[in-house]
């Protein structure tokens, strides 16, 4: 098929559309909904020509995606062909399962491609941040396979087994490349064993049988999201969780390779479902996935738990230079000091005392200030938190014996992250106190947006107004923190909800022509049209498709908002969905106001992929108008 076989077919789907339409108008006032209620009968009477209308649109709605699909089988941009092709096959399901099959086959050998790349990339982003911060916060690429496999699942049981089957090749692979290096690593899960276990994890909810179908080849490794799977499966079912957990500590014990993060992950399952804290000795980590209490079990269960983890934190450490663990010297002291008072409650004296000796011979080769560690990832789940203002002291106190100004800068930073996680501004007071210039510029950035999108998450109008007006903001986040606030005054305050979109227009248009995030912030404008003044949206949209025509890098989706903060003793980064900056969701709701201008929007669209997810999220609101 040719290149211009979408634009054609997208013109004559327009006009197909526009001709249905205008036989409808004449009769439209005086004619009922095409499933309106007959009053005190309980049926619906049905308007043959609506009906009539609505055949054909979902007609041109298929023809129009099987044109498309046929179009993807030759994008050069691999991530795009997959998800297109997945996606076209899920709307398609119902209508042509046979054709739905083989594009998911299609997106698969894709995504593959995709993957592959996108670990590549990341592993090379990774090296360089570490070798000029020693450390690193990069985000991880889109997991394009797991896209296709959960919407391919979904439809058919005996294609995610096929795809699954593909990862398990993977996953043997990955097995043995992980076998000729000298440790484990919890940090990093093979993809393989991922998908599977989300996979699991969904099938919990209606099939446990199944799902352990699924699971059981991922839990003969100790990993994060194995054991976080097992904390779900024991809200289900408790026999078979603790069974796979008893093997799981047997497993460790005998594994030379165990270390202190082994300890913490097996912890979780007891102590903190869902919750994970990993050291090394650059930081520490922490995870959750959901918060949850402590559970009962077995006393022999618990008992098991503590053999093993003695067992392995007794282990003598390894002499300078040689040590091959995950947590390093500095990791391992911090962990037993995290874990010790669940020693000191449950297990034997004697085993609590050789852990603490064992800790206080490992202090003696730490800084000061690693042993007087005592912040919210030493407690969590296990100890009460300490209050904002006892960290706060903690802080100040220990910026009063801090000997170099690389120290107190790095408190610094705490200090402004935790009081702006409390909305509080006078954050601002603790960065103005760094030396560091180009630290203390980083700071400001990242503390400000995160107080925005903190108090915007609060809907706290009046905060994220302030931070616009006085923080240290791109054009970018200004744009969808304004537009964000016009959504949340839509109702209440309507005349104001208006003014800061015209602001929110105006940061847009800041941002140069080239960039994508132009038409990113453009979309957020549509998009918070919608709400406060709908008739708006469709003008809005127009500038943000030009906008996009302008800008190479423009998909149209994946919107999200990401800051980070990397240094030499710590990286953070954080990252909130933004899905106003996509194309998906106003498309689909401009279709339910005008179906053919809408489609006329989307062949605005230069480029394939803004173009692509614009048509099918028109072709999915027709398609699934007629489940309604």
């Amino acid at each position: 098929m040719s290149r211009l076989s979408l634009p054609v077919l997208l013109c004559l789907f327009f006009l197909c559309a526009t001709a249905a339409t205008s036989v409808a108008q004449p009769n439209e006032a005086n004619k009922p909904g095409p499933a309106k209620e007959l009053a005190g009968k309980g049926k619906a009477a049905v308007d043959p020509e609506a009906e009539r209308i609505m055949r054909e649109r979902r007609a041109q709605a298929q023809s129009l995606l099987i044109s498309l699909a046929a179009d993807a089988g030759s994008y050069n941009d691999q991530k795009l062909r997959a998800r297109t092709q997945a996606r076209i096959a899920d709307v398609l399901w119902d209508a042509d399962p046979e054709r739905a099959r083989t594009l998911f086959r299609k997106a698969w050998d894709a995504a593959e491609i995709v993957d592959q790349e996108g670990l590549r990339k990341m592993q090379e982003d990774i090296k360089q941040q570490q070798a000029k911060n020693g450390n690193s916060a990069v985000a991880g690429p889109p997991n394009v396979r797991g896209e296709v496999l959960r919407l391919a699942a979904k439809r058919d049981r005996a294609l995610g087994e096929e795809f699954l089957a593909k990862l398990k090749i993977e996953k043997d692979r990955e097995a043995t490349e992980a076998a000729d290096k000298s440790k484990a690593n919890p940090f990093d899960t093979p993809e393989g064993l991922t998908q599977r276990l989300s996979l699991a994890r969904q099938l919990l909810a209606t099939d446990v049988a199944r799902a352990l179908q699924f699971a059981d080849p991922a839990l003969a490794t100790i990993t994060r999201e194995g054991i976080d799977f097992l904390s779900y499966l024991r809200e289900k079912e408790t026999t078979p969780a603790d069974q796979r957990y008893a093997a799981m500590l047997a497993m460790a014990a005998g594994n030379l390779q165990s270390d202190a993060n082994t300890v913490s992950l097996l912890s979780s399952y007891l102590f903190t479902p869902h919750t994970f804290v990993l050291f090394t000795d650059s930081g520490a980590s922490t995870t959750s996935s959901r918060n949850s209490e402590p559970i009962v079990v077995p006393a022999e269960l618990r008992s098991a738990f503590f053999r093993s983890a003695a067992g392995i934190l007794l282990r003598p450490q390894a002499p300078p230079g040689q040590d091959q663990t995950t947590s390093g010297l500095q990791g391992k002291y911090l962990m037993i000091k995290r874990l010790l008072p669940l020693f000191e409650q449950f297990a034997p004296k004697e085993m609590t005392d050789a852990l603490r000796g064992q800790m206080d011979a490992l202090g003696t080769a730490v800084p000061e200030d690693v042993r007087g560690r005592d912040d919210d990832t030493m407690r969590e789940g296990i100890r009460p938190s300490l209050t904002n203002e006892e960290r706060e002291k903690t802080l100040l106190d220990r910026i009063e014996h801090a000997k170099t100004s690389e120290e107190r800068d790095r408190l610094y930073i705490q200090l402004a992250r935790l009081v702006g996680d409390n909305g509080e501004l006078r954050a601002r007071d603790y960065i103005n106190k760094i030396e560091d210039s180009e630290l203390r510029q980083k700071t400001r950035a990242y503390v400000d947006m995160t107080m925005t999108l903190r108090a915007a998450d609060k809907k706290d109008t009046d905060l994220v107004l302030e931070l616009v007006r006085t923080g240290e903001l791109t054009h970018l986040q200004k744009a969808w923190a304004l537009a964000t606030v016009a959504k949340l005054l839509a109702k209440t305050d309507h005349e104001k909800s208006v003014s800061v979109i015209e602001d929110a227009a105006a940061e847009a248009r800041r941002i140069d022509g080239s960039d994508p995030d132009r038409a990113r912030a453009l979309m957020a404008v549509a998009n918070a049209l919608l709400v406060s003044d709908r008739g708006k949206s469709w003008d809005a949209t127009y500038d943000a498709v030009k906008a996009a025509n302008s800008s190479e890098g423009f998909t149209g989706e994946d919107g999200v908002i990401r800051i980070a903060l990397l240094t030499k003793g710590m990286s953070s980064m954080r990252s909130s969905s933004a899905a106003d900056f996509d194309v998906s969701g106003i498309f689909s709701e401009l279709a339910k106001d005008d179906y053919s201008r809408t489609v006329e929007l989307a062949r605005g669209f230069e480029r394939e992929a803004p173009r692509t997810n614009a048509v099918i999220a028109i072709a999915r609101a027709v398609l699934e108008e007629k489940k309604k």
